[in-house]
């Protein structure tokens, strides 16, 4: 298994995770280390796509000040090169964790 920390960008959705090879998602971890409420969008994207509102898991998800949202309910199958993006608004104010492993 792997972790994989990020902090998320500000702008436009950038990439978090790229997976090589074949790999499964078991859990992503957005922790709000600010003392203010932001919002996520979060995607899952194929290989050469964009993140947009076909590929968004999660838009304008709010976490209030000091808190984490877990996602891990469903594992996500990725193939080689598909990637996960996301960002919030306020740039560096929130920390991904990505658990993966590799199948």
């Amino acid at each position: 298994m792997a972790i994989n920390n990020t902090r998320l960008t500000g702008g436009a959705a950038s990439s978090i995770y790229t997976s090589s090879n074949s790999s499964a998602i078991t859990t992503i971890h957005l922790c709000n280390t600010t003392g203010a409420t932001v919002t996520c969008n979060v995607y899952i994207v194929p290989n050469s796509g964009t993140a947009n509102s076909n590929t968004a898991i999660y838009t304008n998800l709010s976490l209030t000040a000091q808190n984490t949202y877990v996602i891990y309910a469903e594992k996500f199958i990725l193939d080689n090169g598909d990637t996960i993006q996301a960002n919030c608004s306020a740039a560096d104010s929130v920390t991904a964790t990505i658990s993966s492993i590799g199948i």
